[in-house]
């Protein structure tokens, strides 16, 4: 084998770097520039979205809300409407996606609301801010309720009615009754079984969400003789004060038979000023106590359950669709082109 001079190696590996480096120095540097271009085009994007204010896709129309208290009408945006809704009906300490699931049945009954145009509210009103229609305060209300927490609040608020901007629930093409109502008994009650008609996406589905939140259970006394004069009955001697006629799908009171009286759970409800329809009765000497359990009517979207749907996970989509059996969540632009021609 024939061996190479070290004078001969040294000068073959002295003339390569000579080649090679003067490369590598050029090419390095446009490497890193055109990293640097890179990193600095990203940050302009960047901050060009985050300067780009949002567009609202809401209505261009104002709302007329009769203040019941002050009883006169005062005027708000459509947007700003929404959010006094929205921070008026359900807690700001809720998660993002139950509060947008929230603002979403607002914007939907709102706008079923002003369709219907039904002229039976004061001159120049609209809509009024009791539970009537929906609870309504506005942004300086909400400043003397909320105090050092108003601006986290409002904020969360109104992100919720914004990243839900332009969009409502339909059934069949038209805005659906976006029902709603504090907390379930574990159950979602049928419309059918609290109002006159049966409607097909207000059915009862399970809300396990609801057990163990803080207005679930409820317990109150009261006197034999109030009871009886509220109800129109006489009540029987013993522990026992009423018989179970008919429940509902949603596990509630749907009769009751009081010594030979047929009533309605929701009346009996209503002239008690129960929580639920989901109640037991039982006498103790002069008194009767009710236990309950669930706050409010049951139909619809329960907000405790949402709530917890949110905790899992579940976006506000997902909860709407839950609640509301076969409904589609569309743009606004067709009820908004309606509402504006009316006009």
């Amino acid at each position: 084998m024939t061996k190479f001079k070290p004078f001969i190696v040294l000068s073959a590996v002295l003339f390569t770097l000579v080649l090679i480096i003067p490369a590598l120095l050029v090419v390095l540097p446009f490497g890193n520039d055109e990293k640097q271009e890179n990193r600095e085009a990203v940050t302009a994007e960047k901050k060009k979205e985050e300067a780009t204010p949002f567009t609202s896709m809401e209505p261009a129309v104002d709302v007329a809300v009769y203040r019941t208290d002050a009883k006169k009408v005062e005027t708000f945006a459509f947007e700003d409407y929404l959010i006094g809704v929205v921070a008026s009906e359900m807690p700001a300490e809720f998660e993002l996606e139950a509060l947008k699931a929230q603002a979403l049945a607002a914007r939907t009954y709102t706008m079923q609301h002003l369709l219907a145009d039904e002229g039976s509210l004061p001159e120049g009103a609209m809509i009024t801010d009791s539970t009537d229609d929906q609870v309504f305060k506005n942004k300086e209300e909400l400043k003397k309720i909320w105090k050092s927490d108003y601006d986290w609040k409002i904020e969360k608020i109104t992100q919720a009615v914004q990243e839900t901007s332009g969009q409502i629930l339909t059934y069949d093409g038209n805005p659906i009754t976006a029902a709603f109502f504090s907390t379930s008994n574990g159950y979602t009650e049928n419309a059918e079984n609290v109002w006159a008609n049966a409607t097909p996406y207000l059915k009862s589905v399970k809300s396990p969400w609801d057990i163990d939140t803080p207005k679930f259970a409820d317990q109150i006394s009261i006197p034999v003789s109030e009871f009886e004069k509220k109800l129109n009955v006489k009540v029987p001697s013993g522990q026992t004060v009423a018989k179970i006629v008919e429940k509902t799908d949603g596990n509630r009171i749907g009769k009751v038979d009081i010594n030979g009286t047929m009533i309605k759970g929701t009346d009996v409800r209503m002239k008690l000023g129960l929580q639920s329809t989901d109640f037991t009765l039982k006498r103790n000497g002069d008194q009767i106590n009710i236990q309950t359990k669930g706050y409010g009517h049951g139909v619809g979207m329960s907000q405790y359950g949402a709530n917890g749907m949110a905790k899992e996970g579940k976006s506000y989509k997902e909860i709407v669709s839950y609640y509301y059996k076969g409904i589609e969540i569309s743009e606004s632009d067709t009820m908004v082109a309606k509402l504006t021609a009316q006009k």
